[in-house]
Order: structure tokens, then C-alpha cells, then sequence
């Protein structure tokens, strides 16, 4: 579909499609993204909350028919806030929020207007930021401002929108550049920021759609990477595949060679599958396709005449399906409702186990997620809402989920709703003991959150998990599949056991200092595997008492709380 863009001015409907491009060019690299994680740990998903928070931004304007460019960036916005997914796709939504408020009561945008709520943005996410902490350069705040400040200079002496937007992807992607120089620990990983990263993929897939290249979107109520999100009800139904085989498998490859015929390429393969992409030159096609038989597409390519077959991809998409399902219908089990009087505790848990535990030690109501699964706002929203009482607390449990939740607190009109700042399962457990004395004792709202923050330097928190990448960071070099070891988030340790893992953590963290050791044992570890490690290394610590928990958490066999 051929979208007429005028260069000059953007109205409601052209902006639409501006996001709809950008949306899908950032689905189409979410994994890019997701892989820019400084740490190899199995929970990159910068670019998936990125993703989810665009995706509800746009399904507000999905079916809208508005031409007041001021009305839709506003919908955009409030649909950015109630999708808004960990850090950075908290960030995004506030410079969503930032861009809209520059262009209120503006009927259409030029260059100039366009400039200003680049700048509107990026102020209002500074600002935002800043009540919750300080922020950071070497990230997406960086990109933003330098992008914005690149489109100001220039949108003094031009007003086509079309370049602009072209200086804007180009200086987004020079800050981008430029953040491992700002932020050592991504020099030292070998990765640029990841939210900034994302914020380059959204622009460019707008600039794209203005040049004419390709990209692939489906406008309002069309199915594809950008329609509306199927509400919870249905999304099983809307997700399950119509093929009765399922999925199948997403096969990409190159294809190099001499005088290659990329029409006949390109019909033999799409007759092979579905969702074509198949693109290139006499030299060099690209080749994208959905297929139950993998083998079809590549052997068909392989015996072509002088044809060799570089950067070959296979994903089982069903497979991907059925993990997907079930990840979703874990999150959609509801938690237990309680009605607590007085200030109420909402907790942030993955893992039976785990979720038990702050049932038990006094919180009324959990939010499943965690690494990989970040609630965003509209979570937080629900829990709020199904308390009966005004005053609440909200432990995170995860330094990722800290903003979406503050966004959501704002956004509880008529309550009194605090976040605690912390960020690992262990201090969570540790602030709802002086939570559990002070209501006994009948404190304040005031009072508990206090005391909550305040317990979180008692603790010593230890993550056990497999690397996903080979990276150096602070000092400590891995290969993909090596047993790691965190402290306080930070990599801490690698070894090839269990038992020097655990070892090395008690070690770096001076537990001859501690009392006591927990070890929440997750998926897939037994009870005797869990004691049997820990009488491994119990010699070497004589001093300090073990506990062990099922905790059944995913992605880390072992999480350690030392106090």
C-alpha cells in the first residue's frame, strides 16, 4: 500500500502511519535490541517492553479518524503510559508524553512545531526522571536530547519535515554511537545502549516510510505487528495459528551469486510459504519466509547455479508459540484477593514459591512478573484498584520495574501509594518484616515505608544463572552457557560448578561477616539437589547458618539472600 506523505506539514493521519512504520521496524529488530543487555543474562528485554509500550501507544489510535494531530499524539500518549513496560519502555512513554504536550492544541505539525516537541519530550523526561533518580547519560535520555538539540539547530533554516526526520534518525544514531564512551560498562561488554538503540529503530522505520522504502505495517484494524493488542479475555484465541500444522519455522538467509533473477526468486520461493520478504539485486537477495519444511527454501537456493548461502537463520516459530501460551497463562492465573485495613503491600513475584512467600509474609496482592515478564503501569493500576484500602506500598522486586510502577502511583488519583526502591526478590522479603511489626504496632503510612527502605542495606542478594552471550564485564570474561554468578545485580563470579559459583559469591561478599544464608531453589532444582550444594560448601563457612526454599522461580537455578 502506497501511503502519500507531504513533506511540509503531518495531520493526525499522516502521524499514524508515521508510528504504525515505526512500530514495525522496531518489532522487526526487538531481538537486536533485546541482545544489547550489558549483562549475559537471561533477561534482555529492553527492546520487548519497548515494543509492548509503542504497541499500546498505537492501538489507542489504531481505529481512530482524526486529523488534529494534537488530539492523536495525546492518545498516543495515554496509551504509551497504561503500556509502559520497564525502564525503558517507561522512558519512551514519557518522551510520548513530553512530545504530545508540545503539540497541544496544534492542529498539524511542521518542521518547527516538530522541533519543539522533540525538545517538549525530552524536558518532560529529564524532569519526570529525576523525581525517581538521577539520571543517566550513556542511555535513551542521552539519544533523546542529542537528537532533539540536532533537529533544533537545523529546523532553524529548514522546515521539511522529511528532513528533518532524517537529521533526527542520523543524530540519534551518532548519540548512539557515542554511549559506550559515556557509559564504560557498555564499552567493556562490546554493546551501545539498548533503550537508545530502540529509540533509532522507531525513527528509522518513520524515515523509512517517508523515502519509500520497505516496511511492513498494516494500517488500523488490518492484522500485523501494529494492530491493536487483543484484550486479556481473547489473547489466547487471537494468537493460536490458523494453520493446523501451526507455526512453522521462520527461515532467512543471503543468497550471492551473479546475475541471480530475483522475480523468479522470489516467485519460486513465496509459492514455498507465507510472509515473503525477498528482496536484492543481481549479486545479492535477501530471502525471508515462513515455512512448515525449512529445508524447502534452502536447498531450492543451495542448487541454483553458482549460488552460496550466507547468514542462514531457522526459528521454530511454534516453538516460540507454545513457550509464549505458557508463559501467559502463568501470568493470568489471578493472585489470591485480600482485603488488608490500613496500608496494603503489592509485590512483584515469579515463581510458586516465591509468590507464597510475600503472600505469607503480609502482602495482599501480587503482581506476576519479574526478569523477562515486566509488569507495566496498567498492572500496577489493577492491583491498586482491587484494594479496598487508600494507603499502599509497592516492592518491585526488580531495578527494571521501579519506573512503571512510580508512573503507576502517579496515576492512582485518591490513594496514597509509595514505591520502594528495590531491586532484587531477597530485599523484597527482607522490607515486609518491618512492614508485618509496624502494622502490629499500628504505624503509618509514612512510618513503614521508611522502615521498608531502610531494611534494604541489610541485605546481601545473589542471582545464580547461565550466561546467554560471551562478554567482558567489570573485569570478569565469559562464554555463552558459563555458569554466573551476581551480586546485588552485578556480575560477580564465573566457574564451571554450582558449588564454585555459590562459593565464589560467599567469598566476594565476606559472609564470615553474615549469620545467615537463603537459597530460594528455582525450576527444574530438587530439594536434595539444593542441600547437597549447600552441605558442598558449608565446611568453608562454619559460621554461617543455611537455609533452604523452594522458590520455583525460572531463568536462575539459585537466589541467594545473605544477612
Amino acid at each position: 500500500m502506497v501511503v502519500e506523505i507531504g513533506r511540509r506539514v503531518c495531520d493526525g493521519h499522516v502521524f499514524k502511519w508515521l508510528l504504525a512504520a515505526g512500530v514495525s521496524w522496531l518489532a522487526h529488530h526487538r531481538e537486536h535490541v533485546n541482545n544489547m543487555n550489558v549483562f549475559p543474562v537471561p533477561d534482555g528485554d529492553t527492546g520487548t517492553n519497548m515494543l509492548v509500550t509503542i504497541q499500546k501507544a498505537y492501538a489507542q489510535i489504531a481505529t481512530m479518524d482524526e486529523g488534529h494531530i494534537g488530539l492523536v499524539s495525546e492518545a498516543v500518549a495515554r496509551g504509551g503510559l497504561m503500556g509502559a513496560r520497564g525502564n525503558s519502555g517507561t522512558i519512551l512513554s514519557m518522551l510520548l508524553r513530553g512530545f504530545a504536550n508540545g503539540l497541544k492544541r496544534r492542529e498539524v505539525m511542521d518542521g518547527a512545531s516538530f522541533a519543539l516537541a522533540l525538545q517538549s519530550a525530552v524536558d518532560y523526561a529529564y524532569t519526570t526522571v529525576s523525581t525517581v533518580m538521577e539520571p543517566v547519560e550513556g542511555t535513551i535520555l542521552t539519544v533523546a536530547r542529542e537528537t532533539a538539540a540536532a533537529v533544533g539547530i537545523r529546523a532553524r533554516t529548514e522546515n521539511d519535515l522529511q528532513v528533518l526526520l532524517s537529521v533526527a534518525a542520523a543524530a540519534a544514531n551518532r548519540a548512539l554511537e557515542r554511549t559506550p564512551e559515556l557509559l564504560p560498562r557498555l564499552k567493556e561488554a562490546g554493546v551501545v545502549d539498548s533503550g537508545g538503540l530502540g529509540l533509532v529503530y522507531l525513527l528509522e522505520g518513520m524515515l523509512r516510510l517517508l523515502n519509500g522504502d520497505q516496511v511492513d505495517y498494516e494500517p488500523a484494524g488490518a492484522s500485523g505487528s501494529v494492530a491493536a493488542a487483543p484484550a486479556r479475555s481473547d489473547w489466547k484465541d487471537a494468537i493460536q495459528p490458523d494453520d493446523e500444522d501451526g507455526y512453522g519455522y521462520d527461515v532467512q538467509f543471503l543468497m550471492l551469486g551473479q546475475q541471480l533473477n530475483v522475480d523468479e526468486i522470489r516467485r519460486a520461493i513465496s509459492a514455498m510459504g507465507w510472509s515473503p520478504l525477498i528482496d536484492g539485486d543481481a549479486t545479492l537477495v535477501k530471502v525471508h519466509i515462513h515455512v512448515h519444511n525449512p529445508g524447502e527454501p534452502l536447498s531450492y537456493a543451495a542448487t541454483l547455479p553458482g549460488v552460496q548461502l550466507d547468514d542462514v537463520v531457522v526459528e521454530n516459530m511454534q516453538a516460540q508459540y507454545l513457550q509464549y501460551v505458557q508463559q501467559r497463562e502463568q501470568r493470568e492465573v489471578p493472585a489470591p484477593l485480600r482485603q488488608v485495613d490500613g496500608v496494603a503491600v503489592i509485590a512483584v513475584a515469579r515463581g510458586a514459591g516465591i509468590e507464597r512467600i510475600f503472600t505469607e509474609y503480609g502482602a495482599a496482592r501480587i503482581v506476576p512478573g519479574g526478569q523477562t515478564m515486566n509488569p507495566g503501569t496498567e498492572d500496577f493500576l489493577a492491583a491498586i484498584q482491587s484494594l479496598d484500602t487508600d494507603e499502599i506500598i509497592i516492592l518491585p522486586n526488580n531495578g527494571n520495574i521501579i519506573l512503571a510502577a512510580q508512573e503507576a502511583a502517579k496515576l492512582a488519583t485518591g490513594r496514597q501509594v509509595r514505591v520502594v526502591h528495590n531491586r532484587t526478590i531477597p530485599q523484597g522479603i527482607a522490607a515486609l518484616l518491618p512492614y508485618a511489626d509496624l502494622r502490629e504496632r499500628g504505624g503509618t503510612l509514612d512510618e513503614m515505608f521508611q522502615a521498608m527502605t531502610d531494611s534494604l542495606g541489610s541485605i546481601v542478594s545473589g542471582e545464580i544463572t547461565t550466561a546467554t552471550r560471551s562478554v567482558t564485564v567489570d573485569g570478569i570474561s565469559v562464554q555463552a552457557g558459563d555458569l554466573i554468578g551476581l551480586l546485588n545485580g552485578r556480575l560477580a563470579v564465573a566457574a564451571s560448578t554450582m558449588a564454585d559459583i555459590l562459593r565464589g559469591l560467599l567469598h566476594k561478599c565476606h559472609a564470615e561477616d553474615h549469620e545467615l544464608a537463603t537459597l530460594y531453589y528455582g525450576e527444574g532444582v530438587t530439594e536434595a539437589q539444593a542441600r547437597a550444594l549447600v552441605d558442598e560448601v558449608a565446611a568453608e563457612f562454619e559460621h554461617l547458618q543455611f537455609d533452604v526454599i523452594a522458590g520455583e522461580q525460572p531463568l536462575y537455578p539459585y537466589i541467594i539472600s545473605i544477612e
